[in-house]
């Protein structure tokens, strides 16, 4: 059974920081990408960063230079670490991987991030 388990969510007052964490179970981890996603109230889920398994980055402009995604391959984790957060950091925050074999994704169940200003 594959699970992906988000963590780290929490309150935090605009230019803050928190830490994500995303652990993976049931698939071969060090293969796959791994996302980032959010959504806020009212909006559609939206890509926020990216990490392939040979590292390579790619992040949403928004967050571009304040939010760094990584991975620890023996740990199956990945983690979302956000800095100089803002109001519209808002959202919730859920990590996807996808299904090699059917081309379908993987979610996690979602983790709140609330930023005060």
């Amino acid at each position: 059974q594959v699970q992906l388990v988000e963590s780290g969510g929490g309150w935090v007052q605009a230019g803050g920081s928190l830490r994500l964490s995303c652990t993976v179970s049931g698939i071969n981890f060090s293969i796959r990408t791994m996302n980032w996603y959010r959504q806020a109230p009212g909006k559609q889920r939206e890509l926020v960063a990216s990490i392939s398994s040979r590292n390579s980055t790619n992040y949403a402009d928004s967050v571009n230079g304040r939010f760094t995604i990584s991975r620890d391959n023996a740990r199956n984790a990945v983690y979302l670490q956000m800095n100089s957060l803002k109001p519209e950091d808002t959202a919730v925050y859920y990590c996807k991987t996808r299904n090699l074999a059917t081309g379908g994704d993987y979610w996690g169940q979602g983790t709140q991030v609330t930023v005060s200003s």
